[in-house]
């Protein structure tokens, strides 16, 4: 595998970087959209759809255009962020071992587990109103946005719909 950036040891990563990207933190994140799409829909999110969580919350752009509500229309947000939105598919793209490595480490530890071709909440999830301590306010706001995707993604007709709307495919 050719040598990037996402191959390079935690150790010697920028610290923002390894705080930003690391593994339990990412699956948190993706672990509390799960928790919220499947309290909603009461079925599995897709794995597809489990990753466009880091890129929409991390990127602190993106996630302040989120909407506050979770029945916002995702068309009308979409045509409202389309400028923003343009970069989304390569910014998913470049995270997508990220995702990776936060879903294997979420399965690993229970946190999540595959169920019905999708995620569930594992036999340890999460509790989605933990808030651990110290925090940051960035931190704080890329949590509730994970949580809000949930819900927002539950109330959508489909997750391919989704998909599609955002630029990305499987």
């Amino acid at each position: 595998m050719p040598e990037t950036r996402w191959n390079t040891a935690w150790a010697v990563r920028p610290p923002e970087e390894a705080r930003n990207f690391n593994p339990a933190f990412c699956a948190e994140l993706i672990a509390r959209t799960v928790g919220e799409f499947h309290k909603a829909r009461q079925k599995p999110l897709s794995i597809a759809t489990a990753y466009l969580v880091l890129p929409l919350v991390l990127h602190k752009p993106t996630r302040d255009a989120l909407p506050s509500r979770a029945n916002a229309a995702l068309g009308t947000w979409i045509a409202e962020n389309n400028p923003m939105l343009a970069e989304f598919p390569r910014r998913a793209n470049r995270v997508q071992s990220v995702s990776r490595e936060a879903l294997l480490f979420a399965i690993r530890h229970q946190v999540l587990k595959i169920q019905g071709g999708g995620l569930a909440p594992g036999d340890k999830p999460i509790r989605l109103s933990s808030r651990p301590t110290p925090s940051t306010d960035d931190v704080d706001e890329a949590r509730a946005a994970a949580m809000l995707l949930g819900r927002w993604f539950a109330g959508q007709v489909t997750e391919s719909a989704i998909l599609q709307g955002l630029g990305v495919t499987p």
